[in-house]
């Protein structure tokens, strides 16, 4: 959760660390707060609401000073007050500090500061960890941040200054934090779009590392003060690419980059009939063909991706998979080897849960292959095998495009494994190759219904509920599509299996109640779907169909049709669940709600 922002150079710190945070807004936030220092004064500016409101209220960005550090909150210890915003100060008011995460013992250090003589100002967590330097400063910033980390227990990331140095500090544990390298300017923050725009060169900063930035150096040291060396990388995003790009929000533009998106991700890794991922994949067919099991770990969103790639791998590779929430898996002391798999997907590649689940898995001497977006992520890091899903910048919380960029991953590691372990032939490799090769023309077909899909947005965007109904493979579309509408819109939502519907959830259906059902054709389970439609419209339910483009026998007992060509039993999710995104953003929209910045949510989830 959160957000920070750190400069120093010679330019005017705080007009850049503004700039940041607004890049930051869509991890989620309640209240804002900026300090900068000006020939040793320290200014600090900090209130609840959105950042543009404070800014105009208390003037954030005319804040004098060429060294600096900002802060976006999402509040999990203490209210969502001014006093609790960040920076927080010491008792001196020299030192300042930025923190993302949560101290697990900041109620025995706070304890102890107190008997101490040092006095608090907020409620928050982070205070404790200003304190804690001061108590340890004798006049080097560095050593004393490095005594007070070895007390902390918990996640952090942290960018820290004082009045008397030209310096600042960051520091990571479990929390992202990278640092940004400029030209007579360094930064940090916690996420690559808040500084696109000044610098493409960057170092990601590992857990119990920290870096001392002056406006001409970087120097990383592990909590024993040994110097570090740590490759610089270079983002291959650029600036253009985290805007808007000329539509109303985020989320729409990247509902509409998908056709590109899924193109970027099969690039290089198909060729004539093959799937080529096995440079990526760091197993040998060896390795491969031991597999007994796969567990996928994930949350939220990349949790229903995680479900469809269940359908996917046991049904084309034969091999047993369980998904697991990311959350829950180790805290039952789960039973895995070293002929296990675990996929963990992540789109931020910090989902703390799922890094947390990774490691568990790790330590029991199971492989790792991670599905993620961001490149150097604590994730990607500490996995065996990373295959990137090339969809760039996802700005908009609701998450869109890396959904089904995920799906095309975890389609191209089961048509992998399923050749390497023999059970799929070449004819039908060449077959499922094929099938996806049509993907982005087929995803462009169905955004061009578009305003189609608004039209029926407009008829539903007042009611207060909704069911979301699937079978088989589409079952976690259902899924996805009702937590899209209750991100983005507030409305009440839920996915089913249709099949299930009659065992609880038909008590719900009347006239007021919009069900959405997922039918495309296939030969498994579309004359079963038809039956529970059919048992919705008996009870005087209202029927929003997704279904295969020419399907007559559905358009005849449904009151809506939302259409998508058709394509393999296997891929069918990834057009299907178009509609839903569209139908949920359209319906956000009517009803006046922040589509980008939902309520209450954060795109990365850094704390558990």
């Amino acid at each position: 959760m959160c957000g920070i922002v750190g400069y120093i150079g010679n330019r005017k710190a705080a007009p850049i660390l503004i700039k940041g945070l607004k890049k930051l807004e869509y991890r989620g936030y309640d209240s804002a707060g900026i300090c900068t220092l000006n020939d040793k004064e320290v200014i600090i500016k900090k209130d609840i609401g959105k950042i543009e409101e404070i800014d105009k209220k208390i003037s954030l960005t005319n804040l004098e000073g060429n060294i600096g550090i900002s802060h976006c909150r999402w509040a999990t210890h203490g209210a969502v007050t001014k006093e609790n915003a960040h920076p927080h100060t010491d008792c001196s008011g020299k030192i300042l500090i930025v923190h993302n995460g949560i101290i697990e013992n900041y109620s025995e250090l706070k304890s102890e500061l107190e008997k101490k003589g040092h006095k608090f100002k907020s409620e928050t967590d982070t205070e404790i960890i200003a304190h804690l330097v001061e108590e340890n400063y004798k006049g080097n910033l560095k050593e004393a941040v490095l005594k007070a980390l070895k007390r902390l227990e918990g996640s952090y990331a942290l960018g820290i200054i004082h009045s008397e140095h030209d310096e600042l500090i960051a520091a990571r544990n479990e929390s992202p934090l990278i640092i940004g390298m400029g030209d007579g300017e360094n930064f940090i923050s916690s996420d690559v779009p808040a500084i696109l725009g000044d610098t493409k060169k960057v170092v990601y900063l590992d857990n119990k590392e920290i870096a001392v930035l002056t406006k001409d150096n970087v120097e990383l040291f592990d909590l024993d003060g040994k110097k570090k060396d740590k490759k610089v990388e270079e983002i291959e995003w650029n600036a253009e690419q985290a805007q808007k790009g000329g539509f109303e929000h985020f989320m729409l533009k990247e509902i509409f980059e998908q056709p590109q998106v899924i193109s970027e991700t099969i690039n290089g890794r198909l060729e004539d009939s093959d799937v080529l991922i096995n440079d990526e994949i760091k197993l040998s067919e060896k390795e491969i063909k031991e597999i007994k099991r796969i567990i996928i770990v994930a949350c939220g969103t990349s949790w229903h991706a995680g479900l469809v790639g269940e359908f996917m791998i046991e049904e084309l590779a034969k091999i047993p998979v369980e998904v697991e929430y990311a959350s829950e898996f180790r805290y039952r002391d789960p039973i895995v080897d070293k002929n296990t798999v675990v996929i963990a997907i992540s789109q931020s590649g910090e989902t703390a849960d799922t890094l947390a689940a990774l490691r568990e898995a790790k330590k029991k001497g199971a492989k790792i292959i991670s599905i993620v977006n961001v490149k150097g992520s604590s994730i990607d890091r500490e996995s065996d095998s990373t295959i990137y899903t090339r969809a760039g910048p996802e700005i908009g919380v609701a998450s869109t495009k890396a959904f089904t960029s995920q799906l095309v991953v975890l389609y191209l590691i089961t048509v992998y494994f399923g050749k390497v372990k023999g059970v799929l032939p070449a004819e039908q490799v060449r077959n499922r190759v094929r099938d996806l090769r049509k993907l982005p023309l087929q995803m462009q077909s169905v955004l061009e219904e578009n305003d189609y899909i608004k039209l029926h947005a407009k008829q539903f965007y007042k009611k207060t509920n909704a069911l979301y109904l699937g079978r088989g493979i589409n079952y976690p579309i259902a899924l996805e599509g009702a937590l899209k509408l209750k991100e983005v819109s507030y409305i009440h939502a839920e996915g089913y299996p249709a099949a299930e519907m009659k065992h609880g959830p038909i008590a719900l259906i009347d006239k007021e109640m919009p069900v959405v059902v997922i039918a495309t054709k296939d030969n498994i389970t579309y004359k079963k779907v038809l039956s529970n439609i059919q048992e919705v419209k008996s009870r005087g339910g209202v029927v929003i169909a997704i279904e295969s483009k020419g399907d007559e026998e559905v358009k005849k007992i449904v009151d809506h049709n939302l259409y998508v060509p058709e394509n393999s039993y296997i891929l069918t999710p990834l057009l299907a669940v178009i509609p839903l995104q569209l139908f949920a953003y359209y319906v956000a929209v009517m009803r006046g709600c922040d589509v980008d910045r939902p309520r209450n949510l954060a795109k990365a989830v850094c704390v558990e």
